[in-house]
Parts: C-alpha cells; sequence; structure tokens
C-alpha cells in the first residue's frame, strides 16, 4: 500500500477478559486465570487485526488499565484524589496524585510490545503517554522534600526511557498519547498550558536523534470515552500551531469527526513541514455507523487535495477502548471500522495514482 494506514492502538477488550478482571479484582480468582485471560486477548486482537489487512499493527493496549495510567502500576506513592477530566456527557475521569517522591514508572511500555511481538511478524507500533499528561500527577501543593523541579527532571527521565525502550525494542515506530493538548486550551484559554505542555514534551523529544524522531509520532483528538469527549468544542485551529511544534515526525490527526474538515486541512496544510508525515483520521470510533470503503476513499483524497500525497497517512480518529472499562464500542465493530480503513485508503492510492 502506498498510503501508509495505522491504527491509534485501543481494541474493546473482549467480555472473557472483562469478566477476568472483575473477578479478579473482587478476589475471586487466581492470577494466572486473569494471565492467561490477557494472553488469549492479546492474541485474539493480533490476529483478528492481521485480518483485517493492516499493514502495522498494535497489542490493541489489552494488557492495560487505560492509555494514560499503565506506567503507575504497582506504584505505592499515589493517592486517588487527582485531576478530574470531565467529559460532555457528565461522566469523568479521575488521575492518581502523586504522594511522595522519587517518581518512577512502575512499567515501561517495551513490555507491551515484546509481548505483542510474540504473536506476528509484521511491524508493530507502541503507543505511550506523553510526559505532559503524567505531569498532571504532582499537586498544586509541593511535596514535602520533593519539589516540582526534582519531578519534572524524573518525569522526563522516565518518558524518555519508554519511548527508547520501545524504539530499541523494534518498534515500527513510536506514537505518543497527547489528548490533553486540545483539552489544556479548555483548561487555559490564554494557550499558556498548551505551550507548557508543547515545551516539556520537546525536553524529552530533543534527546532523540533526527532519524529516531522520524519514528516518535503524537497523537491528538478531543478526548473519546463511553462515546463522549472532553474538549471537541475546543476549536482546532487555536490548537494545531502550538501541536506543529513538537519536534517528532508524525502527526497523527482526529479529522473524521471534524465538523469543517476543509477548513483544518488547510491549516495543516500551511503547518506541516516536508519533513512530516502527516497521518489523517478517516474513521470515527465513537459514531455506532460503521465507515465503508468508499467513504474512506473519499476523505483521503480531501485530504491529498492539502497534504501532499507523499506526506499523508491515514488512522482512526482515536483509540476505539482507551480505558478498560470502556464497552460503548462493540469489539467487532471496531474490527470492522479498521478493515473499511484499510481497504477505502488503498482504493484512494489507487485512485490517486501513489
Amino acid at each position: 500500500m502506498a498510503i501508509p494506514t495505522e491504527p491509534i492502538g485501543s481494541i474493546p477488550r473482549p467480555p472473557e477478559l472483562i469478566q477476568a478482571i472483575a473477578s479478579f479484582q473482587a478476589g475471586k480468582v487466581a492470577p494466572e486465570v486473569l494471565d492467561n485471560a490477557y494472553r488469549q486477548a492479546l492474541k485474539d486482537t493480533i490476529n483478528r487485526l492481521e485480518q483485517t489487512g493492516s499493514p502495522v499493527l498494535t497489542d490493541g493496549e489489552q494488557t492495560k488499565p487505560s492509555f494514560a495510567t499503565y506506567p503507575l502500576s504497582g506504584l505505592e506513592n499515589l493517592a486517588p484524589d487527582g485531576v478530574v477530566i470531565p467529559f460532555a456527557d457528565g461522566h469523568q475521569r479521575q488521575l492518581p496524585r502523586l504522594t511522595a517522591g522519587p517518581f518512577r514508572y512502575g512499567i515501561h511500555a517495551d513490555s507491551y510490545l515484546k509481548s505483542a511481538r510474540a504473536f506476528t511478524e509484521r511491524p508493530v507500533k507502541q503507543a505511550v503517554i506523553s510526559a505532559s499528561a503524567l505531569s498532571l500527577l504532582y499537586p498544586a501543593t509541593e511535596i514535602p522534600g520533593y519539589p516540582r523541579e526534582a519531578f519534572i527532571a524524573d518525569l522526563i527521565n522516565e518518558a524518555e526511557a519508554d519511548i527508547r525502550g520501545a524504539l530499541d525494542g523494534g518498534a515500527a515506530n513510536v506514537q505518543i498519547d497527547f489528548t490533553e493538548g486540545r483539552l489544556s486550551l479548555k483548561l487555559d484559554p490564554s494557550g499558556g498550558l498548551l505551550r507548557n505542555f508543547v515545551d516539556l514534551n520537546n525536553e524529552v523529544l530533543n534527546r532523540f536523534d533526527p532519524a529516531q524522531r522520524y519514528k516518535i509520532g503524537i497523537h491528538v483528538c478531543p478526548g473519546g470515552d463511553h462515546d463522549s469527549t472532553h474538549s471537541a468544542d475546543v476549536d482546532y485551529a487555536a490548537f494545531l500551531p502550538d501541536l506543529f511544534r513538537m519536534n517528532v515526525g508524525r502527526f497523527y490527526l482526529q479529522m473524521a469527526s471534524e465538523p469543517d474538515r476543509k477548513r483544518i486541512l488547510r491549516i495543516i496544510s500551511q503547518l506541516a513541514g516536508p519533513q512530516h508525515l502527516v497521518f489523517i483520521g478517516v474513521i470515527d470510533p465513537i459514531n455506532p455507523v460503521v465507515e465503508n470503503a468508499a467513504q474512506v476513499r473519499d476523505r483521503v483524497i480531501e485530504a491529498a487535495f492539502f497534504v501532499p500525497v507523499e506526506q499523508l497517512g491515514t488512522t482512526d480518529d482515536c483509540g476505539f477502548s482507551p480505558f478498560a472499562d470502556d464497552t460503548s464500542t462493540a469489539r467487532d465493530t471496531a474490527f470492522r471500522k479498521i478493515r473499511a480503513r484499510v481497504e477505502g485508503t488503498e482504493l484512494a492510492a489507487k485512485e490517486l495514482g501513489f
């Protein structure tokens, strides 16, 4: 396929895994039962992604509690009353709060990559959480003996290690999830928080050489959880100029659900440099209607009017189930949508003669 196409990451977990997680948390099953459920879900996810024709795979985040909190697994210096993220439908997600230093990841992403690569010979990309998202763990009141400056230094080191471990482990590329980027303009319309987020992530990215950064991308969307979003009402146009200051080679941009795609694509065409690959979202994970290949083809051709075809890729707007307990999208629906993306991208490539 001449136009690259990649999934964002999360796939709805099978009912058997969701039940095994609940039973384990209730103390009803042994750890090995949960481990086996994880393994079977991962194997099935990889197999079904291969069946869609996807040239690049992910682990579907089957064994992550969420796309954002996986590094916190096993940590004991956390309290549950951290930053609250409200969604448009009224539900909330809440991050933990760091209670003491030093800050270290409980698990790094290369372990997920290793597990996924055991089931496939195809390229596997690895999603990681941004340093800026994890910076929200530090409370407004300084932690005694562990100032914010020390936390940020530790955070940058850990975020670098997370990306580097995935690259060294053979990831086809590494995708940094930055869904808090658009949300930051809702929290601080002046853009100061967004600029701080970009600067923090660039401190991590600047530790990599140009060849490595070409394999590192940033993913943005207005959030997607239980068929709701946290920042779709924030104008994309206000967000993009700072986003494109990010020192990465790839941008994975929500677009299928955007009400005025041509307006936003025109802005992207003005911001993207010749060194960038721009993956445009052509599938809306929140919409229960499964797109067909012709619809995807038309969205790709539309994007190609603004982005040079040699710099264009396709993706999904967001992950289908970024939190393990989100069952709002059926697992079969997710794979049908992915197949439509793959087939529609191929149709567009042929029509564009690329």
